[in-house]
């Protein structure tokens, strides 16, 4: 079994948006393609969501604090990040021109105010799952090919998780895009998976493969 995972492909992330991830709009066209392929070569297609209380406390504006700086969240070193994809508001929908039909569950996280969660599976801290790696569990999911935003943060965390999970980890890396507060996080990013165990692919590779 073989599940595509739509990492945080939100209205925030994009051009224009709270946090905007540079180009993060040319994710779409990838996502779209990889998941119209569902039934040929994934079985699944999971989209996770960014999905933050007003009062998170990842957000430099409930600090006092300037965006990009870093402070302290749960016990652990934290960006403050400007507000974004905030319950309830257009920014944390996802983006118009994503095709949702194909996916067949979200998972949503960043819910708790004291800790933020980059990666899909868990937040930062490792307290609390997501579900998602159970849910992939449940339905004997051995590999999972995932792409998103932003390659540097959410994306790179998802694909750690999963590796440590025990799932065999494919990185699209023409469907992803970084923040970059530093020009080298993007690509230190694609390193550390790769060094992780990840496979680093391009969507051409991804969907050549069947799921028979």
């Amino acid at each position: 079994m073989r599940a595509l995972i739509l990492i945080d492909i939100q209205n925030d992330f994009l051009p224009g948006g709270a946090l905007a991830v540079p180009k993060g709009d040319e994710v779409i066209s990838v996502a779209n393609s990889l998941s119209s392929k569902k039934g040929e070569v994934f079985d699944l297609v999971l989209a996770t969501q960014d999905f933050h209380p007003k009062n998170h406390g990842s957000f430099a504006s409930n600090n006092g604090a300037q965006v990009g700086t870093m402070g302290k969240l749960g016990g652990l070193d934290q960006v403050m990040w400007p507000n974004h994809c905030v319950q309830g508001t257009a920014g944390a929908d996802f983006a118009s021109a994503l095709d949702m039909k194909p996916v067949d569950k979200i998972f949503k996280k960043g819910q708790d105010p004291e800790i933020d969660s980059y990666s899909g599976f868990y937040d930062n801290g490792q307290k609390k799952s997501t579900g998602l790696g159970e849910y992939l569990k449940e339905k004997k999911v051995r590999e999972v090919v995932i792409l998103g935003l932003a390659t540097d943060y959410c994306v790179k965390f998802s694909v750690l998780d999963a590796l440590r999970l025990g799932f065999d980890v494919s990185f699209v890396k023409d469907g992803s895009r970084a923040v970059n507060l530093k020009p080298t996080d993007g690509d230190a990013a694609i390193e550390e998976m790769r060094r992780a165990g990840a496979h680093i692919v391009t969507s051409a590779d991804v969907a050549k493969k069947s799921n028979r």
